[in-house]
């Protein structure tokens, strides 16, 4: 499962991790001791992850390979979003993962990919100890039961988007899509839940350090599957592209 390498915390964070490793601190523990970079900073002095990597499958050659930001949001092909007729269920997940064999279901398999302090793993994959980084919130958890594995672009947001018209086989890989290293993210369970099935016209993540990461993954997975965005979300996308002068994306068509 390709995963991005610089999925760590800020100084701040870490030391917060620390402490909660230690046992002085609960489940969950937020930064607080030291200030954050804006979201006017470049990506590489963010502390969210990868924010100066390519977002996508592997790195690998694709239909955008290094891609400026705006540029990849002007590939977006624009379109009135349908209404109606989705339920959660068209979208089978979790499935078995990339591992059929390995005991874990794909969210199993991410929490176990993107850890900064791998869990232990025990019968039927259950998840012990670790300690993850939550990009949207810069929070650190050391309980896997504190997590929410989001769909960058919500289950929703994507049927209202072009896949109402997949067959039930897309919409399952959409669902479990490990393949692409930001498809699919670890975060604290009340950021996922307050993003609920908004585009970024309507929610950015809480950290400003987010901002950058969270648009190029966004984009990358809309053009990954092929996905349509309507006026108001490219207005927004390119809108907050303009504070990330020097972020690129790379994506990988689903096939």
């Amino acid at each position: 499962m390709t995963r991005r390498t610089t999925l760590l915390p800020t100084t701040a964070t870490a030391l917060a991790l620390t402490l909660a490793l230690s046992g002085c601190a609960g489940l969950i523990e937020e930064a607080t001791s030291s200030p954050q970079p804006s979201a006017t900073a470049s990506p590489a002095a963010s502390g969210a992850p990868g924010a100066d990597a390519t977002a996508g499958a592997g790195g690998g050659a694709g239909a955008g390979e290094g891609l400026a930001l705006a540029d990849a949001i002007g590939q977006l092909t624009i379109e009135p979003e349908t209404s109606g007729g989705y339920v959660r269920s068209s979208f089978k997940h979790w499935n078995s993962g990339q591992d059929a064999g390995d005991g874990c279901d794909t969210r199993e398999e991410l929490l176990i990919a993107e850890a900064v302090t791998a869990p232990e793993t025990g019968t039927g994959c259950k998840l012990t100890g670790g300690s993850w980084f939550s990009y949207y919130d810069e929070v650190t958890v050391t309980n896997a039961r504190g997590l929410d594995v989001d769909h960058i672009v919500p289950l929703e947001e994507a049927w209202s988007s072009g896949a109402s018209q997949w067959d039930a086989a897309r919409r399952e890989a959409y669902a479990n899509d490990l393949d692409a290293e930001r498809s699919l993210v670890a975060v604290t369970a009340k950021t996922n839940r307050s993003k609920g099935a908004k585009d970024p016209a309507q929610w950015l993540p809480p950290a400003d350090s987010a901002l950058c990461t969270y648009l190029e993954d966004w984009t990358a997975t809309k053009l990954r599957w092929n996905l349509t965005a309507d006026t108001a979300e490219q207005a927004a996308l390119t809108e907050h592209a303009t504070q990330c002068p020097d972020s690129t994306i790379t994506y990988t068509p689903a096939t």
